[in-house]
């Protein structure tokens, strides 16, 4: 396989990211529908979280069976330092872009205030689900690029085909606090956040091509399942304001989607 057909796969595979975005644009619907689609993201990120930290883990074991502790102190160095980066990393980036709203004096003013600060906020919270899932969808373009480098053709076919089929619900996953807040998300927003979240799947596949990295892959997954706990800590603060029953079944829905698309690839023989 070339590298340029190689890197077309990645292009494809991190590209059905856009699928989901499109339900940015819905307009403000009833309380419930909402709170289960803020629901849904978190469902979808649960699993990802599990998926991530799965493949992060599987290099330190290695290194713990074959008694490598040289090799394992860098790995888990990087591991920590990782996860703490993307967990960590987001807070603080929140606190210092977050501006108050401004808005003229008046009756009804703090309501406007508060509704604005909301918006504003499920912006944010979709903007860090990108970046988490930007990072995860690096490491998955790195496996793209490994597999097609060793000339294993059909296994980096299997890998495009799951990615893509996992990238795609990733994009109901970023819309979803949008959804959730009655914001309806700029196409220019929702482009930036596909490239963001799917781009790197394009990036990674181009590297992979050139060279493989145990710790690339490790401190990518480590910096995405960070960033993601700290996603998901939001939505579900945001769903137990809204409905804590409705947004557990939207987790449930979530949840079992990941899993899906999982399954099928796992079928496929990836």
């Amino acid at each position: 396989m070339s590298t340029a057909q190689t890197v077309l796969l990645g292009a494809i595979a991190g590209s059905t990211i856009f699928l989901g975005l499109p339900l940015g644009r819905m307009r403000s619907t009833g309380r419930s529908l909402r709170c289960f689609l803020n629901g849904l993201s978190a469902g979808i990120l649960v699993f990802l979280l599990f998926d991530i930290l799965e493949h992060a883990v599987e290099p330190l074991d290695e290194a713990v069976k074959e008694a490598a502790w040289g090799h394992l102190a860098g790995v888990a160095a990087l591991f920590v330092g990782g996860f703490a980066i993307g967990l960590l990393g987001l807070l603080y980036v929140g606190k210092l872009t977050r501006r108050p709203a401004k808005v003229s004096p008046g009756p009804g003013a703090m309501a406007v205030a508060e509704t604005l600060e909301v918006r504003s906020q499920a912006l944010r919270v979709g903007m860090s689900i990108a970046v988490g899932i930007g990072l995860h969808n690096f490491s998955e373009g790195l496996a793209i690029g490994q597999a097609a480098h060793a000339d294993e053709i059909s296994l980096a076919v299997l890998l495009v085909v799951g990615f893509a089929l996992h990238n795609a619900t990733e994009g109901f996953g970023i819309v979803g606090p949008l959804a959730a807040a009655g914001e309806r998300a700029s196409w220019r927003w929702l482009a930036l956040a596909g490239a963001i979240g799917g781009g790197p799947t394009f990036l990674g596949t181009i590297i992979g091509t050139r060279f493989t990295s145990e710790f690339v892959f490790v401190a990518f997954l480590a910096l995405a399942a960070g960033a993601i706990l700290y996603v998901v800590g939001e939505l579900l603060a945001a769903g137990r304001r809204m409905s804590w029953e409705i947004t557990l079944w939207g987790i449930l829905a979530g949840f079992l989607a990941g899993l899906a698309t999982e399954l099928i690839v796992v079928a496929a023989g990836a």
